[in-house]
């Protein structure tokens, strides 16, 4: 079924729930931890399939922790992210398919570099603006758009940040969903994928309702990380191997 076997789609269901129950502990996760994952099950997973997913999730999110959205601070986020998308448009059109799992390493190791680079910008318009165009550039790309938009929303509390994040992931994945259409990376395929995928969201979402104030998500976060590296890594090197 779309290139993919029972089993292997066992596996992605297994790899979205875990995602998306992380994402909707901390406020962003299903890209970092789920991206990975399903690119080491198939690439073909990336990025659409997750994208939709992701989309799903940050609607149910933002209905569940809609009290404490704060929208004045989102806006210039949002506006950063409509240049990623066009930024990340022209990337896609111009990469080969090849090409998509060199830009694919490249990106998902750049993500952990920023996780782990303990950079602690102030939450502002200017930072706010960069952080939403390179959260959705890398979004668009290769699902993982959690890392930029992470760092300027680090020192905040956790209803604000799973609130705000979950607003601009939501606007930022129709932009990257855009993107994604009008460079032929999102057609009947994808959309299949993700009929098949969408219930690891929302199994995933019901359970994080019941550990958002249990789950050690500092403990996890290096091997969450760890995970992204060697997907990253792998990718990197099957990118320069097709060369």
């Amino acid at each position: 079924m779309f290139d993919l076997s029972v089993a292997q789609l066992v596996l992605a269901n297994l790899a979205i729930i875990a995602g998306a129950c992380l994402q909707g502990v901390a406020g962003y996760g299903i890209g970092t931890l789920s991206a990975p994952l399903l690119f080491l099950i198939s690439p073909v997973l990336l990025p659409a399939p997750l994208v939709l997913n992701a989309t799903l999730l940050t609607i149910l999110m933002l209905i569940r922790n809609r009290g404490a959205l704060e929208i004045q601070q989102v806006r210039f986020a949002i506006g950063g992210g409509f240049v990623g998308m066009i930024l990340a448009g022209i990337t896609l059109v111009l990469i080969s398919p090849k090409g998509f799992e060199l830009v694919f390493g490249i990106l998902i190791l750049a993500g952990v570099a920023l996780s782990v680079g303990g950079l602690k910008p102030r939450l502002n318009a200017r930072n706010s603006a960069v952080a939403g165009a390179a959260s959705t550039y890398m979004g668009t790309i290769t699902a993982v758009g959690g890392p930029p938009i992470a760092l300027i929303y680090q020192n905040e509390k956790g209803p604000l940040v799973r609130a705000n994040m979950s607003a601009f992931f939501l606007v930022a994945s129709f932009f990257s969903l855009t993107a994604l259409a009008l460079s032929g990376y999102l057609g009947i395929r994808e959309l299949g994928l993700f009929a098949a995928t969408f219930p690891g969201v929302l199994i995933g979402f019901l359970l994080s309702g019941k550990l958002v104030n249990r789950m050690p998500f500092e403990g996890l976060r290096p091997i969450i990380l760890g995970i992204a590296a060697v997907a990253g890594t792998a990718a990197l090197v099957r990118g320069l191997m097709s060369l």
